[in-house]
């Protein structure tokens, strides 16, 4: 059987900042949370080899923070990093926007 990523024949990857950017418009979480996110909406749940490097890239960008909350960390969108994520919605939509009117 097929995985779907076999059946769609693209990658997604390129996606993943902006879905994490998206997520974390929604409500601030952990990693794993965003991974479980993450996994619910690609239908696989990305490793942390892949989704810890993305979310120290969009804290290096200022677009996220996180802070303590015991042992784990907890990120949040920045007043940046909330302009970022309208801004990608925004142009996402111009984009592929007309892709779903179909």
């Amino acid at each position: 059987m097929a995985s779907d990523k076999e059946e769609m024949g693209c990658d997604m990857r390129g996606f993943l900042s902006f879905q994490i950017l998206f997520l974390l418009s929604k409500r601030q979480m952990h990693g794993e949370q965003l991974a479980e996110e993450l996994e619910k909406r690609r239908g696989g749940k990305p490793k942390p080899g892949t989704i810890y490097p993305a979310l120290k890239e969009l804290k290096e960008r200022h677009l996220i923070i996180g802070h303590r909350a015991g042992k784990t960390v907890v990120y949040v969108l920045t007043a940046e990093g909330k302009r970022s994520e309208k801004y990608a919605m925004s142009y996402f939509c111009r984009c592929f926007g007309e892709m779903f009117d179909e």
